[in-house]
């Protein structure tokens, strides 16, 4: 798109209302969740097309066991769906898939699937696309401080000296940028504990539209957004 001039490098989408639009549609919530995945393929498709770096999504967090096994049992049933039926695209648009999460808390079959998403996408050099599927960000910073904490135990790691990317480097999101544009659908206007640390200075908006109505033309005009914003990082411009 030509209008798009500045791009963000790393852009973050929590994808809520899937459940609200099924319900205004009468509809199963997992047919909403089934909806969702098709917006889900197009975002990813213009990001790869427009030259985003890195696309990160919120598909499934830590608290979201929480919710009925019915809908967990759909989440999970699409999510194998996604990988085993999507990947050979992704792939060959040169799409480096990454997971953000606890795999090992998944089920074996869709562990199974993401293990190999990522290990056949892994030399890939396009969209680096994270997926944060049993994900939480408090639980990924406590994670990043135990491994340092056993390093500093070992000996292998002296915490007076201590710097930003060491701790970075543990972090599931390890050589990314941080994230620069998190959008989140459905007009809630909170985080829900995704990527606290990597959003330190990321530019936010709250599109009111549900995640399965999306369109390129809401995700152009936050991309358009950001690109008018100024961004002075704790500092002042002129």
């Amino acid at each position: 798109m030509s209008e798009l001039k500045k791009l963000p490098r790393h852009v973050a989408i929590i994808m809520d209302g899937n459940g609200r639009w099924a319900k205004a549609h009468a509809l199963a919530v997992a047919q909403g969740h089934r909806r969702g995945t098709e917006t889900l393929r197009a975002i990813i498709r213009e990001s790869s097309d427009i030259g985003i770096e890195a696309l990160s999504l919120y598909a499934f967090s830590t608290e979201n066991w929480k919710r009925s096994a019915a809908e967990v049992n759909a989440l999970m049933s699409l999510l194998l769906e996604y990988f085993t039926g999507e990947i050979d695209e992704l792939d060959e648009n040169n799409v480096r898939i990454r997971i953000l999460g606890d795999k090992d808390g998944l089920p074996g079959p869709q562990r199974d699937a993401l293990i190999a998403a990522e290990r056949r996408t892994a030399e890939n050099t396009g969209l680096k696309l994270n997926i944060a599927i049993n994900y939480g960000a408090r639980d990924e910073i406590l994670r990043a401080a135990k491994a340092l904490a056993r390093r500093a135990k070992d000996g292998t790691l002296d915490p007076d000296s201590l710097t930003a990317a060491d701790f970075e480097n543990e972090l599931y999101t390890r050589g990314l940028p941080d994230v620069d544009l998190l959008i989140r659908t459905s007009g809630e206007m909170r985080l829900s504990n995704f990527l606290l640390y990597q959003c330190a200075y990321a530019e936010m908006t709250f599109p009111t539209v549900l995640w399965p109505d999306f369109s390129l033309d809401d995700y152009h005009a936050a991309l358009r957004a950001f690109g008018a914003r100024d961004r002075r990082f704790g500092g002042r411009n002129g």
